[in-house]
């Protein structure tokens, strides 16, 4: 389960994209990186990034710690950024957190950084079961740390849920965006990785996951439905999508064969 920390302190907003997140205080005397329930992603982002971080984890990837963050309304409110207010203030209430890494560099190949097969390969095959498509050389959202790999930014995963129409095409997409990621030329094992990973997901682990996202996230906007309706829609999603990995699991192995 994840636990829930009370925002202490605005330190400083990390410029990427559009979210605006930050790294802020809690009192647990931690430093999370923070994104924000009113940033231009919304919710949905949010939902994204808990259920396909937790699902990474289950996988055995490195996800730093998510946690629920409080912000309250004197959070930021001296700050001279007009923006940064505006954001905090739309933001009053739970947030979602990853722990921040001190020290921490973005993986670059040019930079002759290299990833382990086994772990580039269930990377490859977990970004194409939750069909993120933020794993690229331009995007790589892939820390190194006391050399290990790290995986972070899972907002834009499960992007069906901006089309609910879409779910079911979706969930048997063979997401050819797998050619573009990062990791593709060490994923050697993609075949073993699905193997692996049909072992250790199933309904219940999605259940788990999916009980811990709160129902405001979930129905964001009025005439959204319910949020035992939506939640039942991720289930159907991640279930089928399970059943369906022959195809996303070919097509990363047909990608691959015409980049190594």
């Amino acid at each position: 389960m994840l636990r829930t920390v009370q925002a202490t302190r605005y330190v400083t907003p990390l410029r990427e994209g559009g979210s605006l997140p930050a790294i802020v205080e809690a009192d647990d005397l931690g430093l999370y990186v923070v994104k924000f329930r009113g940033a231009g992603q919304g919710p949905l982002a949010l939902v994204a990034e808990l259920i396909a971080g937790e699902i990474g984890r289950a996988l055995g990837l490195n996800v730093p710690e998510l946690v629920f963050i409080e912000v309250d309304a004197g959070l930021g409110r001296n700050d001279p950024d007009y923006e940064i207010r505006q954001l905090l203030q739309a933001s009053v209430g739970l947030n979602l957190a990853l722990d921040y890494l001190p020290g921490s560099t973005m993986f670059d190949p040019a930079a002759r950084d290299k990833a382990p097969a086994d772990q580039a390969s269930m990377a490859v095959w977990f970004d194409s079961f939750v069909t993120n498509i933020d794993r690229t050389a331009s995007n790589p959202n892939l820390l190194l740390w006391h050399k290990a790999l790290y995986f972070i930014d899972h907002g834009a995963a499960l992007y069906f849920h901006h089309n609910w129409q879409s779910l079911d095409q979706m969930a048997q997409s063979a997401f050819p965006a797998v050619k573009k990621h990062l990791l593709l030329r060490w994923a050697s094992a993609i075949r073993q990785a699905e193997t692996e990973a049909k072992l250790k997901l199933n309904e219940s682990v999605f259940a788990a996951i999916l009980d811990q996202v709160p129902d405001a996230w979930l129905v964001p906007n009025a005439g959204d439905g319910d949020a035992a309706t939506r939640r039942a829609g991720y289930l159907r999603f991640l279930t089928e999508r399970l059943t369906a990995s022959a195809s996303f699991t070919e097509e990363a192995l047909r990608a691959r064969s015409e980049l190594v």
